[in-house]
Order: C-alpha cells, then sequence, then structure tokens
C-alpha cells in the first residue's frame, strides 16, 4: 500500500463513523443504486432472494443483519430479535443447508455499560436458535479494542455450542498466536485480512506486511485439526491457500474459502465449479453506512467503481 491509498483508507475508515457524511449519502439519488452491489437491501426478503441466488451457483451464505456499536440495551434486542426472525425464516424456507449467521457483539451490547453479559446472553439465544434450526453462528471480530472480549464469549458460547464460528484477523500482530490457540479439533475460524484503522504497535501497516501475516497464520490454520474458514479476494492469497491444502493434504470441503457479497463474484463461482467450498458474506439491514464504506477502503477498484456512478459513467 502506498502512501496515498494509506491517506484514502484511513479517511475512508474514519468516514465510517461519521453520521453527517452518511446523512450526506442518504441525499445523492444514485447512492441506494450503488450500495445494492454490496448489500442486496434492507429486508429479510431482499436478503433471502440473494441467498436463494448464490445458492443456485453452488455458493454458500453467511448473513450479517447490519449493525455495531449499540447504545441502548432495547437497540441490542432489536438486533437479536433480528437474527432470530431470519433464522426461523432460514429454516421455513428449508434454506438452513446452505446460510449461516454472523453477529457482531457490539450489536448486541458488548459496548454498554456491563455489557458483556447482556451480549453473552443475546448470542446464546441467537446460537440456540440456530442450532434448533440446523445451522450455525460465527461471532464476527471488531477493531483490536473488542478483541478480547471477543474471543472470551465466544470461548463460554463453545461450552455449549462447539460449531460456533469465530474470526480472527492477520493484521493485527497477535493473530499468530491465536490461531495456534483456535486451531483445535472442529474449531471454526474465519480468517480474514482485517477492515479497521489500526494503530502500528497492535498491526501491520503495509499491504506486504499484511499478506505475509495472513499466510502465516493460513498456513496454522490449514495444518491445525479445525475447520479453516479463508476469507480473502487477493488472487495470490487464493492461490496461496490452495497450495497450503495440497501441501497439508487438505480435500475440499475440509476448509472453505469465503469472499463478500457483490466483490469477485465470477471468481466465487469459478472456485465453486471447482468443487471448492465457497461462502458468501451477505449483510442487509437499514444501517449499512459502517459496513458500505469499509468495502470502498478495502480496494480502491471498489471506490472508483462508487465515483463512476455518482459521475453517471
Amino acid at each position: 500500500m502506498n502512501s496515498l491509498e494509506g491517506l484514502l483508507r484511513n479517511a475512508l475508515l474514519a468516514a465510517a463513523r461519521s453520521a453527517r457524511l452518511k446523512a450526506m449519502a442518504l441525499r445523492l439519488p444514485v447512492t441506494a443504486a450503488v450500495v445494492r452491489r454490496f448489500v442486496p437491501g434492507e429486508t429479510i426478503a431482499e436478503c433471502l432472494a440473494a441467498v436463494r441466488a448464490l445458492a443456485a451457483d453452488g455458493l454458500h451464505a453467511s448473513i450479517d443483519f447490519l449493525g455495531e456499536d449499540t447504545t441502548s440495551p432495547a437497540q441490542a434486542a432489536v438486533v437479536r430479535d433480528g437474527y432470530l426472525e431470519v433464522l426461523a425464516r432460514l429454516a421455513a424456507e428449508g434454506l438452513t443447508g446452505t446460510a449461516e449467521v454472523s453477529v457482531k457483539l457490539t450489536a448486541l451490547g458488548l459496548g454498554l455499560p456491563d455489557g458483556r453479559g447482556l451480549a453473552l446472553a443475546h448470542a446464546r439465544e441467537i446460537c440456540a436458535a440456530a442450532s434448533a434450526a440446523g445451522t450455525t453462528v460465527t461471532v464476527d471480530m471488531e477493531d483490536h479494542t473488542a478483541t478480547d472480549a471477543t474471543l472470551g464469549v465466544l470461548a463460554e458460547l463453545r461450552r455449549d455450542y462447539p460449531d460456533a464460528g469465530g474470526v480472527l484477523q492477520a493484521y493485527l500482530h497477535r493473530t499468530l498466536d491465536d490461531c495456534t490457540l483456535l486451531a483445535g479439533e472442529k474449531s471454526r475460524i474465519r480468517l480474514c485480512k482485517g477492515a479497521y484503522a489500526e494503530p502500528a504497535e497492535v498491526a501491520h501497516q503495509t499491504r506486504e506486511e499484511v499478506s505475509t501475516a495472513y499466510v502465516a497464520c493460513a498456513r496454522v490454520l490449514i495444518a491445525g485439526d479445525g475447520y479453516p474458514m479463508l476469507a480473502t479476494h487477493d488472487p495470490e492469497m487464493i492461490a496461496a491457500v490452495a497450495e497450503l491444502a495440497a501441501q497439508y493434504g487438505r480435500e475440499p470441503g475440509s476448509y472453505e474459502y469465503q469472499m463478500l457479497y457483490g466483490i469477485r463474484s465470477d471468481e466465487q463461482r469459478r472456485l465453486a465449479a471447482m468443487g471448492e467450498a465457497v461462502r458468501v458474506y451477505v449483510p442487509f439491514g437499514t444501517d449499512w453506512w459502517g459496513y458500505f464504506v469499509r468495502r470502498l477502503a478495502e480496494r480502491p477498484a471498489n471506490l472508483l467503481f462508487f465515483l463512476r456512478a455518482l459521475l453517471g459513467r
């Protein structure tokens, strides 16, 4: 990442938390059309339509009911109830074999005073509903200040729901050690590069450093006894995962690739056609601003796509 890209990325990540910029964007007629590339809709019905379309292409899904940094227990309860409704609809429509849910603990109240217990209680309810429906839950990771709390809640959830998945971010200096601890039998871990602006004291800063860290972490997970979920759109990382899987005798289906809805869709279908397990992260809901802007920050091509749409090209 060159210095200009770094400055642009940091500016976009700051914008992701700006209520003023969100309000301005909502007034632009083109915004909704562009957002739909990355967020298939605001309703459960729109989300499930996207899940069915992915399933028709041999792709699995992980559904995210968008929201984070909940500001009240009532708001956290609304998010919990949203997930319970999603899981009920997945079961009713026979989609639990192809789709799971991903949850952010701050959306369930983690950031509130004494919020750990509240978030854990809500996450337990979601895990129980997922288990009854015949699917799974992955606990998303957020910025580094929430890492210890998130992994602690995950450990408690796994006592009753051992298939609960977790997420590790390769750009954090600590993640290689976390991978070693979490690569045990049947442990479901999603490895991503990381999408938050983090200080140099806790995270690698250059593209090369992050890529090197990603491969090192992927090696630990693939060599382990768990179920690695390798989240990347980077062609070099996809190739590296394939090489590591071959080196450690991993058959397709004993690990999976994960990608975001609307990004490299052709590659998603290509990998699935080769027999690889591929899961697409499908977000939905009205609270899409932070998620959308972080997608722009991750790849200059995404920002170019947005700017072209704004200019009507």
